[in-house]
């Protein structure tokens, strides 16, 4: 007897987005299902070999691709690791993943764009549906005796008890027309996409025999071949593997559609041996940002899958990088313990971060274009390794890269180094979260003035890990909205005449004594009336911003009004005290926009501007 199930609503959304936006892709539905099927088998191996309960199983893992073009049928077929009824109404019928809302929301209609989102997020069982109007899967769960029936027809699904000789999961699709069973089309696709998965795969493949003697004609006779390398290619020797070769494995285990940036291929021999084969992609990881983001790299060992959920293989700022790890010296029953204190993973996962960078590193000194593609996508990742006490800060340093105030473009700290003035003392920046802002605040005055280059950090990522960077290549990082920066820069002949403004200083600092800490003559502008500044031990504006998007307490910090003694608004004032209250705020509330800083009364600063404008007219 079957039961009827209705979909959880977000699968009705994507397969209506499935069928209905991505037909042009259609033909990734098949590496969807063979991975599908590798990953069960992986399963099943490593508790075949490191679980007493499965070591009886009397099993040769494969994977089988049948069709029929009479029937219009296609079914692909693997002896894994099986489900049960659970397992099928958790797996197939509903997406039962955090985030789901906001990937379907993502999802644009973009064939070429949305198909690789799908395979990312494990959702690829349901590509199916672009080619089929009916599915139907039989699963036996290993060493379960009941199988089970799952079908349906996109709109609803139904289960009930099956037969199955064995353990593993059948697919069979009945398809909308003959495209996918012919033997050429899924010989090449399978080829195209799955020549690397780690097992066979098998299909019957009709054969020519030469008419024997006597005989006009041959004939054809159907004989079962395996029709992919199932080699684990990271162990193959680098001159045997062709480009195609790394561009398909890179697609058969990051689910992506499109070709990575770059892959680093290393197999170390000596005391510990280990192979690795890293990616690059070319696009985000949709849960790149996601606390919950999914590891995408693999471990085995001697060739053995462990597991691909692993987040302690690499830090989290190389949570863009997909690949596999495979091991020589560690325990096949390997526990998530053993991978974060074990000495040979701890030195496994140090030599791989070492040499992810140092590969970025050559791309960024031989290919500018493309490391610059390549920072775009994941510059603000790669500065999350800054924070704190890595010690691969210097490598990560030499990889980032920022805007700056004289140049387009981005630079990297050495380039902002070998243009550095001869008796410069320090790498300066300004940070904040608006570009514009930023490249025209006052507080640059006095470095464009002496013709010194400052960085431009408008990320919120680089307020966060700037503060913990204390030098590059000896130099110390400085930020420019800090009051001991200027003093760095300035000369004899820059001193502030407060003479100029004495009687003015002291009614502004009256005025505005509860929201600065100080009022002072500046030596930093030239055109400005006024900028704000912070005290070198407070935190600027930048990161009171950061503590309070992260729910942390910050205390009260008050910046410093500085005035520019050669202005003659406060001329004017000298001989206009009636005016000096008004223009005081006014000249605050602007030193605070420009700062970036929300003002506390935008409705009086309103009627205080109209107020000065009438008397100007």
């Amino acid at each position: 007897m079957s039961e009827k199930f209705e979909f959880q609503t977000e699968v009705n959304d994507l397969l209506n987005l499935m069928i209905h936006s991505l037909y042009s892709n259609k033909e990734i539905f098949l590496r969807e299902l063979i991975s599908n099927a590798s990953d069960a088998l992986d399963k099943l191996n490593y508790l075949y070999i490191s679980d007493e309960k499965y070591k009886n199983l009397s099993y040769t893992p494969r994977i089988d691709i049948k069709f029929d073009a009479e029937k219009k049928t296609l079914s692909v077929v693997d002896n894994g690791i099986g489900m049960n009824k659970d397992e099928l109404i958790n797996n197939l019928g509903t997406i039962a993943r955090s985030g789901t809302k906001g990937f379907i929301e993502s999802l644009s209609g973009d064939a070429k764009k949305d198909s690789s989102l799908i395979g990312q997020f494990g959702v690829g069982f349901y590509s199916a549906f672009m080619v089929a109007n009916k599915i139907e899967v039989i699963s036996r769960k290993a060493l379960d005796e009941k199988a089970y029936k799952w079908t349906s027809n996109a709109k609803n699904y139904e289960i009930q008890e099956a037969n199955a000789d064995s353990q593993g999961t059948s697919i069979t699709l009945y398809l909308n027309d003959t495209e996918f069973a012919d033997e050429y089309r899924l010989d090449g696709i399978i080829k195209k996409y799955s020549n690397h998965i780690p097992y066979p795969i098998f299909m019957d493949k009709k054969q020519y025999i030469a008419p024997k003697e006597g005989e006009k004609e041959g004939t054809y006779e159907s004989k079962n071949e395996q029709i992919n390398k199932a080699s684990a290619l990271w162990r193959l020797n680098k001159a045997s593997i062709k480009a195609d070769d790394y561009k398909e494995f890179y697609k058969q285990i990051s689910h992506d559609s499109t070709d990575p940036l770059l892959h680093i291929h290393t197999k170390a021999e000596g005391k510990i041996e280990y192979s690795t084969l890293f990616y690059i992609p070319s696009t985000e990881p949709f849960d790149m940002f996601r606390v919950d983001y999914q590891s995408g790299v693999k471990l085995y060992v001697k060739r053995v899958f462990i597991t691909d959920d692993a987040k302690e293989l690499l830090p989290p700022y190389l949570r863009f990088v997909r690949g596999v790890i495979d091991v020589e010296d560690l325990p096949l029953n390997v526990s998530r313990e053993i991978l974060q204190e074990n000495a040979i993973m701890r030195s496994v996962k140090e030599q791989s971060v070492k040499k992810i960078l140092s590969e970025l590193a050559k791309l960024k000194d031989k290919d500018k274009e493309k490391y610059i593609k390549f920072y775009k996508l994941f510059g603000k990742v790669i500065k999350e390794g800054l924070y704190g006490f890595s010690n691969d800060k210097d490598q990560i340093l030499n990889l980032v890269l920022f805007k700056s105030s004289k140049r387009d473009g981005l630079i990297s700290l050495k380039e902002y180094k070998d243009a550095m003035k001869s008796d410069q003392k320090s790498i300066y920046y300004i940070s904040g979260n608006n570009e514009t802002l930023l490249k025209n605040s006052p507080l640059l005055e006095s470095f464009k003035k002496q013709d010194i280059e400052v960085l431009i950090m408008d990320e919120e990522i680089d307020t966060i890990v700037m503060p913990m960077v204390y030098e590059f290549d000896k130099t110390p990082f400085k930020s420019v909205s800090h009051s001991d920066a200027n003093d760095e820069i300035k000369s004899e002949n820059d001193k502030a005449d407060e003479s100029k403004v004495a009687g003015v200083l002291v009614k502004i600092k009256e005025i505005l004594k509860d929201d600065v800490k100080d009022v002072k003559a500046s030596s930093r502008l030239s055109d400005s009336p006024a900028v704000l500044i912070f005290d070198s031990k407070d935190p600027d504006v930048a990161m009171q911003n950061i503590l309070k998007q992260m729910g942390q307490t910050v205390p009260e910090t008050k910046p410093i009004l500085e005035i520019n003694p050669n202005h003659e608004i406060f001329a004017k004032l000298e001989k206009n005290e009636l005016m000096t209250n008004d223009v005081a705020r006014i000249l605050l509330d602007m030193a605070k926009i420009e700062s970036g800083i929300d003002i506390k009364n935008p409705s009086e600063f309103a009627k205080t501007i109209t107020k000065i404008m009438l008397k100007a007219l």
